[in-house]
């Protein structure tokens, strides 16, 4: 079941910068960390910041929508005439994450949540 876009992330070159203004606007921390990506919970939204957002294709804040399938949810976006922009990956604890370019060039990101 689609439950809708409830992440976007952020390519930022200045990640120690980009956490400051954004823990300003979530008015608190964030609940991870890291050197390849910091993410803020704001009202039930995730909210990311990737350092290595641009050598994975995404120039721009990209909205992701949380799937139950990511795997037919993509095929289906590429078989719909949808271009891959960065396929199907795991990116730590069975999280899986990928993404698509629909014909006006919108980036469209895909995540299945663990389990």
């Amino acid at each position: 079941m689609n439950q809708g876009v409830q992440t976007i992330i952020f390519p930022v070159q200045d990640l120690d910068k980009a956490k400051a203004l954004l823990a300003v606007l979530a008015d608190g921390e964030p609940y991870m960390d890291q050197p390849y990506y910091v993410g803020f919970k704001i009202a039930g939204q995730d909210v990311g910041l990737d350092p290595a957002a641009r050598e994975k294709g995404l120039i721009h804040p990209t909205p992701y929508w949380h799937v139950a399938d990511i795997r037919a949810k993509y095929q289906a976006l590429l078989d719909g005439g949808a271009v891959s922009v960065q396929e199907v990956r795991d990116v730590g604890g069975g999280k899986l994450v990928a993404s698509v370019k629909d014909g006006e060039g919108n980036i469209i990101g895909l995540i299945q949540a663990e389990g």
